[in-house]
């Protein structure tokens, strides 16, 4: 009896011992799940990086071939620079935009600096010829989009803006004349893309701001303070162009000490 009764308790442990926990089935569900969305993620991830190579590598195509037929005369087929024009090794992306995006090039005319004008290009081959330029060398990059809402400090923007800017600009930003026919631009109505470009390539006289000089954030509170400007008239009346005492004195000039003038006039010939 205990000899035949020892082999059956060793099967029912034995059965027992092989039966599957409630939670073996959902288990192998979640693995087969989480392998499967990480296969996919994986193969999406190449693809999509993939496309971008592509169509990064077309957008330098079709950029070098824009070159090549409006630009290589005074830069170089190769963007090494001629007697005529500079090198653009190391100009970047964002010195690309903006001078082709500002209609400052091409060059109309040579001059002591290049005139703002309607672009000759639409955005899409401006920016292929940015990509071309971007791909020769290392450089500053079209700024990220965070930065150009004019949402950040316009009171710290007008600050940096006095002490960095002012001096050329004008505190209104309204533009001022320099040495040798040169001049600051009026930064009414630029595109705050623009602007950012400019502090970080440093366009005709313009110093560069790097970002050791202005971080990201505090060109973006310059260029809050200048939409500030440009959407808040000035809350005394005629602003005469932003010049200050320029513009001013010569309004009183022609206008007060003539009315003066001609107040005087009038008296002398009343008492005749």
């Amino acid at each position: 009896m205990r000899t035949l009764s020892s082999p059956a308790r060793g099967n029912s442990n034995g059965r027992k011992s092989g039966r599957r926990h409630p939670l073996a089935t959902v288990a192998l569900i979640l693995v087969g799940l989480l392998t499967t969305g990480g296969a996919y993620a994986m193969f999406s991830s190449t693809a999509s990086a993939e496309t971008n190579t592509a169509v990064t590598q077309t957008m330098v195509d079709e950029g070098q071939k824009l070159f090549a037929a409006n630009c290589a005369t005074c830069h170089g087929l190769s963007a090494a620079g001629t007697e005529a024009g500079p090198s653009l090794y190391g100009v970047g992306a964002a010195s690309v935009q903006f001078q082709v995006g500002t209609g400052r090039m091409p060059l109309a005319a040579s001059g002591p600096q290049g005139q703002k004008k309607p672009p000759q290009f639409t955005e899409e081959q401006t920016l292929a010829m940015a990509a071309y330029v971007a791909s020769l060398a290392p450089g500053p990059e079209i700024p990220e989009e965070r930065y150009l809402q004019a949402d950040g400090d316009a009171t710290l923007g007008a600050e940096l803006f006095r002490v960095n800017c002012a001096m050329c600009h004008n505190v209104a930003g309204a533009g001022g004349a320099l040495t040798e026919g040169k001049y600051a631009p009026a930064l009414g109505g630029v595109q705050p893309v623009h602007v950012y470009e400019a502090m970080v390539t440093g366009p005709q006289n313009m110093p560069v701001f790097s970002d050791l000089n202005l971080s990201p954030q505090e060109k973006a509170d310059i260029i809050t303070y200048l939409q500030y400007l440009e959407n808040n008239p000035s809350p005394g009346g005629a602003d005469l162009g932003s010049l200050g005492p320029v513009s001013e004195g010569l309004f009183i000039w022609i206008f007060g000490l003539g009315a003066l003038v001609g107040v005087t006039i009038w008296i002398a010939s009343k008492a005749n």
